[in-house]
């Protein structure tokens, strides 16, 4: 179980207190919505260690994640923006959710490309991509880590419909497959209802079961 415990925060001394609570069951896809700055990116951040709360505790089969920095912590995230490497090539992309030293033909880099229906574009550059396309990408990399928590921030922006919907399937089979425990952000209620099993809103600074 993934426990987000009475997580508290604020981004300035005199800004808004935010507190989480929420938990994930592995194999478990949880939506988060809410409406722009209610703090949903900001619990994704606090999950993955890229803030550190105020008090509360984040744990993971009951060990604490806190104190651990954001490279070695269990948790692989999505964000909205595809942060891909531009000059290099898709499938030197999606390796380096391997390591810094796996190459583009790494077999399972082929795969995670493959299950995105990139396969014909590892040898792309990310910048001849299209906007959807570099977002497949980040997401065959994320996939790739096979970290035990998936975030995943608007993973489906700049997609259609047409090429969404395998891709939610891929994310839906992955996450039972491997019990992952996920939690989605999305804007489009197709994504949540296509994938989350349970729903929390950020209302006023507070995480609320849907």
């Amino acid at each position: 179980m993934l426990a987000i415990e009475a997580v508290s925060f604020r981004h300035t001394a005199d800004g808004p207190l935010f507190c989480f609570d929420m938990e994930v069951a592995p194999g478990e896809i949880v939506g988060l919505t809410g409406p722009s700055g209610s703090g949903k990116s900001t619990l994704l951040d606090l999950v993955a260690g890229f803030l550190a709360p105020l008090s509360g505790n984040i744990t993971l089969e009951g060990a604490s994640l806190l104190g651990q920095p954001p490279e070695t912590r269990p948790v692989s995230i999505l964000f909205q923006t595809d942060n891909l490497f531009e000059h290099l090539s898709a499938g030197a992309n999606v390796a380096l959710g391997l390591s810094s030293r796996a190459k583009a033909h790494d077999p399972a880099v082929e795969a995670a490309l493959d299950q995105m229906g990139l396969k014909s574009f590892a040898s792309r550059r990310a910048a001849d991509l299209s906007g959807g396309q570099k977002q497949r990408v980040a997401l065959a990399r994320t996939l790739l880590r096979n970290k035990p928590v998936l975030l995943l921030d608007e993973p489906f922006t700049g997609l259609d419909e047409a090429t969404a919907v395998p891709i939610r399937k891929s994310i839906a089979d992955l996450v039972a497959r491997n019990d992952w425990h996920a939690i989605l952000v999305s804007h489009q209620k197709e994504d949540v209802a296509a994938l989350a099993a349970r729903r929390y809103e950020i209302r006023d600074g507070q995480t609320r079961p849907v």
